[in-house]
C-alpha cells in the first residue's frame, strides 16, 4: 500500500466522500493501492489489497475498481490484447504508450482542458467528450535488451 497514516488516509476518505461514495476499508484499501503514474489490473490491485485487508476477494475488488471508476477516481483503459487496467490519473484526457513487448503503460500528456485533443474529420453528429489514443512501441528496458541478444 501507498499510503502511511492516518491523515493519507484521511485525504483518500475525503475524496472518497466527495465522490459521492460511501467510504469503506475495501474502498480506501483498493484506492490506496495505487502509486502515481501506475496502471494496474484487478489481479495486482487485489493483490496489494489482501496484504492489508486479507478476506477481501476478488470480486470485491471488481466491484470497488468500478465505483471509483463510475465515481471518477479512476480510470479505466482497456488496451488491445491486455486485461481493464485501472490508474488515478483522472480528468484531463492524456493518452498511453504501451510496449508491445513487456505491455508497460506509460501515460502521454495530452491538452489539459480541452475535450478531445484529436477533431475526427467525421462525427456523424456526435458531440465529441474525449479522444482516446493507444501508441504501440517497444519501451527502452526491451529494446536495449533485443539489442543485447542481437550482439550474443
Amino acid at each position: 500500500m501507498t499510503s502511511t497514516g492516518t491523515d493519507a488516509s484521511e485525504r483518500l476518505a475525503a475524496r472518497v466522500r466527495a465522490a459521492g461514495l460511501k467510504v469503506t476499508d475495501s474502498r480506501i484499501a483498493v484506492f490506496d493501492a495505487f502509486r502515481p503514474g501506475e496502471h494496474l489490473d484487478a489481479d495486482a490491485v487485489h493483490a496489494r489489497v489482501a496484504s492489508v485487508l486479507p478476506s477481501t476477494s476478488r470480486q470485491a475488488v471488481y466491484g470497488v475498481l468500478g465505483a471509483l471508476s463510475e465515481a471518477g477516481l479512476l480510470r479505466k483503459i482497456e488496451p488491445a490484447g491486455s486485461p481493464a487496467l485501472y490508474e488515478t490519473r483522472t480528468g484531463d484526457n492524456h493518452h498511453h504508450l504501451v510496449c508491445t513487448t513487456c505491455s508497460t503503460v506509460f501515460d502521454v500528456a495530452c491538452i489539459v482542458g480541452e475535450a478531445a485533443c484529436l477533431t475526427p474529420s467525421e462525427t456523424h453528429g456526435f458531440r465529441i467528450e474525449t479522444a482516446e489514443v493507444t501508441f504501440w512501441g517497444v519501451c527502452p528496458d526491451c529494446s536495449a535488451g533485443r539489442a543485447s541478444t542481437a550482439l550474443s
